[in-house]
C-alpha cells in the first residue's frame, strides 16, 4: 500500500476552520454589539417618547390648574353676586315695610300720646313718647298687641312728671315690626 500524505490538508483545514470560528467570533461580537446599540436606541426611543407624553401631561395639568384657579375665582364672584342679590332682594322686600310701620303706629296711637322719638334696629322697634297718664300707655300696649304689623310690645320705662300745672307719663316702648311677607314665604314653602 502505498503511503499518502494526508497532513497538509489536514492542516490546511484546520486553518480554514481557525479562519471560520474566528470570522464567526467577530461576526457574533458585531452582532452583539449591534444588538446591544438597537437595544439602547429603542429604549431611548421609548424614554424620549415617554418623557415627550409626560411634558404633555404636565402643560395638561398646569393648564387644568389654571382653568381651577379661574372657576374657583368665578365660584367665588358669583357667591358675592348671590350675596349681593339677596340683599337686594331684602331690602326690595322691606320697601313698604317703613309705610306699614309709620301707618299702624299713626293707627293704633290712642288719644293724649305724643311721639318724641321712633328708632327701629332690625324687626325691633323702640318709641319714645309722652302720655297724658300711664293708663295710656297701657292702651297703647294693648292697641299694639293686637295689631297685625306690630307685637311683643314691652314697657322699659314709664316715669311720671310734672309739666305746669298738669301730670304726664314719659314712657319708652319696644315692640316688634311683624314682616307679613314672611308668613307667606313660609306658607310657599310648605
Amino acid at each position: 500500500m502505498p503511503r499518502i500524505n494526508l497532513l497538509p490538508w489536514r492542516e490546511e483545514e484546520r486553518k480554514k476552520r481557525q479562519r471560520d470560528f474566528g470570522v464567526a467570533m467577530a461576526g457574533g461580537v458585531v452582532a452583539a454589539i449591534a444588538v446591544v446599540l438597537l437595544t439602547m436606541f429603542a429604549f431611548s426611543q421609548m424614554i424620549s417618547s415617554q418623557e415627550e407624553r409626560n411634558q404633555r401631561l404636565t402643560n395638561e395639568i398646569a393648564e387644568l390648574q389654571k382653568s381651577i384657579t379661574e372657576i374657583d375665582g368665578l365660584e367665588r364672584q358669583k357667591e358675592r353676586l348671590l350675596a349681593r342679590m339677596e340683599i337686594i332682594e331684602q331690602l326690595q322686600k322691606s320697601r313698604p315695610e317703613i309705610v306699614h310701620l309709620f301707618d299702624e303706629v299713626a293707627r293704633q296711637l290712642p288719644e293724649g300720646v305724643y311721639l318724641n322719638g321712633m328708632k327701629q334696629t332690625g324687626a325691633r322697634v323702640e318709641i319714645r313718647g309722652v302720655a297724658q297718664s300711664s293708663t295710656r300707655v297701657s292702651a297703647l300696649m294693648r292697641q299694639v298687641d293686637a295689631s297685625e304689623w306690630l307685637s311683643d310690645p314691652e314697657v322699659d320705662r314709664v316715669e311720671t312728671t310734672q309739666s305746669g300745672a298738669s301730670r304726664q307719663a314719659e314712657f319708652v316702648v319696644y315692640l316688634r315690626q311683624d314682616r307679613q311677607g314672611d308668613e307667606d314665604d313660609m306658607e310657599m314653602s310648605r
